[in-house]
């Protein structure tokens, strides 16, 4: 299983630490290995902002990948730029 957990590090309303926005349920034999895509755009992105609609706030997100909620050794920052 490959979970891919989202972070909003700052965000006008309180978020979840720690949210899943994706997973693949993969099955490799002893030794395998596979790459996983998992999507990630807008609708990942997203919550129920202050002004009580669906709003992408523009900062950093951290993107955690792994197995489970407690084992994700892989991260990056992704950054939101606001709109012009």
């Amino acid at each position: 299983m490959v979970q891919l957990y989202l972070r909003d590090d700052l965000c006008s309303v309180v978020r979840p630490q720690r949210e899943l926005k994706g997973f693949r349920r993969v099955h490799l034999k002893p030794g395998a290995t596979a790459t996983v895509r998992l999507p990630l755009g807008p609708d990942q992105l997203c919550c129920y902002g202050a002004g009580e609609c669906w709003v992408v706030e523009p900062g950093t997100f951290t993107v955690m990948v792994g197995g489970c909620s407690t084992d994700l050794p892989l991260t990056a920052t992704l950054e939101v730029g606001g709109g012009t």
